[in-house]
């Protein structure tokens, strides 16, 4: 019987995973020694790509634990929504081969819009001693978000993480997860994008400042002439907070990750 679309697709991508797993099932290559009984604080878990991300590394490394920073939403515990995250179909064939994975997951409550990211103090401290890597995915990708929220979230949320990491006693990494549309703007459209730092829409402190005293009201009808060169808010904050990492993160040894989007027929590729 002929195969039909998906079933080609399946085929094909699990041929495609085999040199991959070979690897994986030998455990010795450079990332996962890397990740080697470390403790990872990931934000942005809930997401697809953060979801992404924990199954690959329990999947793939011998990790000690994962903190996954969660809020309370919708009436659901953080505890709730970590039960509801992990019944995912994404994690079954992690159940198979790591059935125990879960108990090495422990949710912190947190809130990236928040100072100190509406940490508890005895929860900043256990990370400040505990974690190993920082993975910072959290962020807002509504491309209409308003300024000050998508700024809050994105920006000032960045720069609280940076905080944390410099606090934290054994860091071997500080992972911030940006975009590659963070510099593609409305002038270098027919022109690469290369991965680089460009010149910064707006200082991080004084842009800060900004959605800090300026009315909401006010600073939504600014924002066209704002962003000017950008096509949204997304890309502009986060613009913005490669700047920030760029020029606040001291002696954090630091990586800045800029992946693209996958397309609509294929979803865990990129293009």
């Amino acid at each position: 019987m002929a195969l039909d679309i998906a079933q080609q697709t399946e085929l094909a991508l699990l041929e495609r995973q085999k040199p991959m797993n070979a690897v994986i099932d030998r455990g010795d290559s450079d990332v996962q020694q890397f990740y080697r009984n470390a403790a990872v604080l990931l934000t942005g878990g809930s997401g697809f790509l953060g979801k992404q991300l924990v199954e690959k590394l329990f999947r793939s490394c011998e990790i000690k634990k994962i903190y996954l920073l969660l809020r309370p939403k919708k009436g659901k515990t953080i505890q709730q929504r970590l039960a509801y995250i992990l019944k995912d179909p994404l994690y079954d064939t992690l159940r198979e081969k790591k059935p125990d994975f879960a108990a090495r997951i422990e949710p912190i409550e947190g809130d990236m819009c928040q100072l100190k990211l509406g940490l508890a103090d005895k929860d900043w401290d256990n990370i400040t001693k505990e974690v190993n890597i920082i993975v910072h995915m959290a962020a807002t990708v509504n491309f209409q978000e308003p300024l000050h929220v998508a700024g809050i979230t994105n920006v000032r949320g960045t720069r609280e993480m940076l905080e944390l990491g410099k606090q934290c006693h054994n860091l071997k990494l500080f992972n911030h997860i940006s975009t590659a549309y963070a510099h593609a703007t409305v002038s270098r459209i027919n022109s690469d994008v290369k991965e680089q730092f460009y010149p910064c829409p707006v200082p991080p402190d004084v842009f800060l400042d900004m959605i800090a005293s300026i009315d909401q009201d006010k600073l939504i009808s600014m924002t066209p002439a704002l962003i000017k060169d950008w096509p949204n808010t997304y890309t502009f904050t986060k613009a913005i907070a490669e700047e920030l990492v760029r020029t606040s993160a001291g002696d954090l040894p630091v990586c800045i990750v800029k992946p693209p989007v996958g397309n609509q027929q294929h979803p865990y590729y990129t293009v």
